[in-house]
């Protein structure tokens, strides 16, 4: 079973289930919300589809995108799900770090972070 991961948009959270004879798709609202709700996403489309995380074999996550925090959310979580199931972590796009025996999924930004506090622009 592989696990596609897609947060890149703030407002939504996209998941894959896929083998080869199954798939399904879920999008999740999200907005700005997606730290507090993807790996809860993740283990209830898993549940409502029949599927442990142990089933999943291979996660695949869109690493490539606008949105910093979002973006980097998905990339974490994708690659600490790796780490801990003992799996291979792909990307649709961008880069990975080699780790030895591990490989990290590297976020690749299409722009700038912007990161402000209320008024105040801190990076």
């Amino acid at each position: 079973m592989i696990l596609y991961i897609d947060t890149t948009e703030n407002d939504f959270i996209f998941l894959k289930l896929k083998n080869d004879n199954f798939e399904s798709k879920k999008k999740i609202e999200s907005k700005y919300a997606q730290a507090e709700k993807l790996l809860i996403a993740i283990d209830d489309f898993l549940q409502e589809n029949k599927f442990f995380i142990k089933d999943v074999k291979k996660i695949i996550v869109n690493s490539v995108g606008n949105n910093f925090t979002s973006l980097r959310i998905g990339v974490i979580t994708a690659n600490a799900l790796a780490y801990a199931l003992k799996i291979p972590v792909e990307n649709y796009a961008g880069k990975f770090l080699d780790m030895g025996s591990f490989h990290q999924i590297k976020v690749d930004y299409l722009s700038e972070p912007n990161i402000s506090v209320g008024k105040k622009k801190i990076i």
